[in-house]
């Protein structure tokens, strides 16, 4: 058995050596990061602007190519951190997208990811913004949506980007029911009304608010600070904190 072994381990690193990986045509492989945020009660996205060509001057998902010692995940960080100024935030791979033509300067997959980051550690730095996040659909029908800035004006987004972005919203109101991803999005102390904004802003829709309160108290996952929110011009809430050590 042990000869045997070692002449399979002698054949592999002879066909190793003698492999021609130009035999086969190879796409590129990119990641994309939809890095979604929340304020005054809305859904929105960082996006860069191109400034070269394809799509010159579109909005896009902030994204780069993937290194040939790098993991998907790495790059993803790497993404992240370069073009977000973002570390330690809650990233979790999406999608693949690899229509043909997704890309018109060559074959690229791009292996989506998406990151919820609360709105304060967002700094928008020069060619990146900000944008509201414009969802046609409802529930979790999918499709591309759109995004919107000043003044309502919509703007179109680079290559498949409304389709990556669309991707995002319907995986995040699908999961907001079982996965306490919404926490994300809030600071480390919250009032209910503001966890029932993110809620609503997720799902796109109004909801009660006495049985959101009931449902949300009831899942254990909250834990009261007794402290009471401060500088409102109306009757102070209590302020709690999600129970990080639940499973």
């Amino acid at each position: 058995m042990s000869r045997r072994n070692d002449r399979n381990r002698l054949e592999e690193q002879q066909f190793l050596a003698s492999y021609d990986p130009s035999q086969f045509d190879r796409p590129s492989v990119t990641v994309d990061v939809v890095i979604l945020t929340l304020r005054a009660g809305r859904l929105e996205v960082l996006l860069t602007q191109r400034k070269e060509h394809p799509f010159k001057g579109f909005w896009s998902l902030p994204g780069g190519f993937v290194g040939m010692q790098e993991s998907l995940d790495e790059a993803a960080a790497r993404v992240l951190r370069e073009k977000g100024g973002l570390e330690g935030v809650y990233l979790e791979q999406l999608y693949t997208f690899g229509a043909p033509r997704r890309d018109p300067r060559t074959r690229v997959i791009s292996v989506a990811y998406y990151a919820l980051v609360e709105a304060g550690r967002i700094q928008e730095r020069e060619g990146s913004a900000l944008l509201r996040v414009v969802v046609p659909w409802e529930g979790e029908a999918g499709g591309p949506v759109e995004v919107e800035g000043g003044r309502s004006r919509r703007h179109p987004l680079a290559f498949d980007h409304a389709e990556i972005l669309g991707m995002a919203v319907r995986r995040i109101r699908g999961k907001l029911e079982y996965v306490p991803i919404g926490f994300e999005l809030l600071p480390e102390r919250f009032t209910l009304r503001q966890l029932q904004q993110v809620h609503e802003a997720i799902l796109g829709r109004k909801l009660n608010k006495d049985s959101f309160r009931r449902k949300v108290l009831a899942s254990g996952r909250l834990e009261p600070t007794g402290e009471l929110e401060s500088g409102t011009g109306y009757r102070p809430a209590e302020l709690y904190t999600f129970k990080k050590d639940r499973p």
